[in-house]
């Protein structure tokens, strides 16, 4: 089996739609899995002021060649007009649950 590097992408995104991005995520094969938290309260500074918002984290286990897909992605379908997606190597892991984010991206 080929090298795959492997990779935790996080999104931000407003409580009501953090389900349905992560169910589409997984649906689209983008991601093979995604957990959405509790919300939380993101303090941040947006048009010259500080805000505050609650929020839930999306925790995407993906590929590395989904990446550009992903943000493909979140660009149609976020809400938020500056959407938060960074990644996050995985460096290290189980290798069946590594091998399970291969099966389940196929």
């Amino acid at each position: 089996m080929e090298h795959v590097s492997y990779v935790m992408g996080i999104i931000s995104a407003p409580p009501e739609e953090g389900a349905k991005l992560a169910e589409a995520l997984v649906g689209e094969k983008l991601a093979a899995c995604v957990q959405v938290s509790s919300p939380v309260t993101s303090v941040y500074r947006w048009e010259g002021k500080i805000e505050h918002s609650q929020e839930v984290l999306l925790f995407v286990k993906t590929e590395t060649g989904r990446i550009r897909s992903i943000k493909e992605f979140l660009l149609k379908e976020h809400p938020y007009e500056v959407p938060e997606f960074i990644t996050l190597p995985i460096t290290d892991g189980l290798p069946r649950y590594l091998k399970w984010i291969d099966t389940s991206l196929r």
